[in-house]
């Protein structure tokens, strides 16, 4: 779809105005706010970190191209939340594991959570595990949703496995893993309860394990 492209081309360029006037023509034609995030900004923000990594573009340009997502994005949250009534929010302890410094995708997991009526606490990256147990503790959310860009972070991701059944904390919250080098299969052997390859299967999966409609494909672990 042309329109998905011309979003993501927006995100890309850093064009906030482009960003809120695409989103609203998308709901003008009736396009679902949660896809158009997924197909159109959001790609446009992958293309924004894979340019950073790849060292082609620097952190001001990141900032100015996320601003632009989000203010985009705030068109789709409004008609969003708009349709949720007095629906009780469910809560997500958000936050990339420790060690891994990588949170693009993070943050777009956390914006499409949000539009789709979540709360979400988010804790940044590099989180080591204490920080989310005392999190659990104080927040008591819903669900918590974890990522790895690495292999070499993603070994902390069992430690927090282990540290919430330890608390005794781990059946009183669903988990749910992502990132790049995360597979379903190692998410489920590990006891995760969920996993989401992308943005929007996070939305389903976390939808899932919260009790709300909504599955699809990435309810693999």
């Amino acid at each position: 779809m042309d329109l998905f492209k011309e979003m993501a081309k927006a995100v890309i360029e850093g064009d906030e105005e482009q960003t809120v006037s695409l989103a609203k023509e998308a709901l003008a034609k009736g396009v679902d706010p949660t896809e158009a995030i997924e197909k159109g900004f959001a790609e446009g923000m992958k293309e924004i970190g894979r340019l950073f990594e790849t060292l082609e573009i620097f952190l001001p340009q990141v900032i100015i191209s996320a601003e632009a997502m989000t203010a985009g994005v705030e068109i789709f949250r409004h008609y969003l939340l708009g349709k949720e009534g007095d629906i009780p929010k469910k809560t997500v302890l958000l936050g990339t594991i420790q060690g891994d410094v990588h949170d693009i995708g993070k943050n777009i997991v956390k914006i499409m959570l949000e539009s789709n009526g979540f709360k979400v606490y988010d804790l940044g990256r590099d989180v080591p595990v204490s920080n989310f147990i005392e999190k659990v503790k104080e927040l008591n959310p819903d669900l918590i949703g974890v990522s790895a860009l690495m292999t070499t972070t993603m070994v902390h991701m069992p430690k927090l496995m282990e540290a919430l059944q330890e608390s005794g904390l781990r059946t009183k919250v669903k988990i749910m893993l992502g990132g790049a080098p995360v597979l379903p299969e190692w998410a489920k052997k590990i006891g995760a309860d969920g996993y989401g390859e992308s943005a929007m299967e996070a939305v389903r999966v976390a939808k899932r394990l919260v009790g709300l409609q909504g599955e699809g494909k990435g309810d693999k672990a």
